[in-house]
């Protein structure tokens, strides 16, 4: 799928703070297949540079994102097309996933559908009060399956459950009761806790948190004894590092921790 002329996504770096800001205000930021492919493409290029540390997702415009574009979806009604389109979303979640760094989403605004999908497929999340958040697609005739699979894995099954099948907003509050988002914030606050939190993450060791991040995902989906086996291996693997030999031995020299991300 080929990019618009006009870039759809924007990034700025600070500090090891990497930002991918959806930048197409007059579309809700939705997520076409040109969107997703700048999106995809920036996630991967952050997740290889060595000088990024922590990503936040950001959009600007009136909303975060209002998910899959419809009006190219009513475009182009064929099931190939429907069919690359719906395996772009697939490998823009997945994107996100496997990437080796953290990803924080800054919700300054309502995340519907693929666009709160968007969201609980990022690590983190933090949220201004004025935020709302739907899987609204069984209003329209057309499930939320995709959707499904992040909050699925992010709420419990009644809350999850309660989003795909009623399709009605629910506030920012309700979404950190639920487990969407980590925080709740007044919106001329958002940019300070968002930045506090990015640096907090960012002075970790990027190698450990890559470890630590896989290994998240990747438990999650074995069996409890498989899990902790797996995990078991993870640690045995993280002890060989650079950076863990550092951190033990700063802990007990009890200074701070010099780290070479290796």
């Amino acid at each position: 799928m080929s990019h618009a002329a006009t870039p759809l996504v924007s990034t700025a770096h600070h500090a090891g703070v990497h930002t991918i800001t959806l930048d197409n205000p007059a579309a809700r930021n939705a997520l076409s297949g040109a969107m997703m492919s700048a999106l995809k493409e920036a996630f991967e290029t952050a997740g290889s540079d060595p000088q990024v540390r922590v990503i936040v997702l950001a959009a600007n415009g009136p909303a975060f994102c209002a998910g899959h574009d419809l009006k190219e979806m009513r475009a182009n009604p064929d099931a190939g097309f429907q069919a690359t389109l719906m395996a772009a979303c697939v490998e823009l979640m997945l994107a996100i996933v496997r990437c080796p760094k953290p990803v924080i989403a800054r919700v300054h605004a309502t995340a519907t559908a693929a666009g709160c999908q968007l969201v609980a497929s990022c690590d983190l999340a933090v949220a201004v009060h004025e935020a709302k958040f739907a899987t609204p697609g069984v209003n329209l005739g057309l499930f939320c399956s995709t959707p499904m699979v992040a909050l699925s894995r992010n709420l419990s099954n009644k809350h999850a459950m309660e989003m795909l099948l009623c399709g009605e907003m629910i506030d920012a509050d309700t979404a950190w009761r639920m487990g969407l988002v980590n925080r709740v914030v007044a919106a001329d606050q958002l940019d300070a806790v968002v930045e506090e939190l990015a640096r907090r993450i960012a002075s970790k060791s990027s190698r450990t948190l890559a470890i630590g991040k896989e290994a998240f995902y990747t438990q999650r989906e074995m069996p409890l004894e498989e899990a902790y086996r797996y995990a078991a291996g993870v640690m045995v693997s993280n002890l060989q590092t650079e950076d863990a030999r550092e951190g033990i031995s700063a802990f007990i020299d009890k200074r701070a921790p010099c780290w070479v991300d290796r």
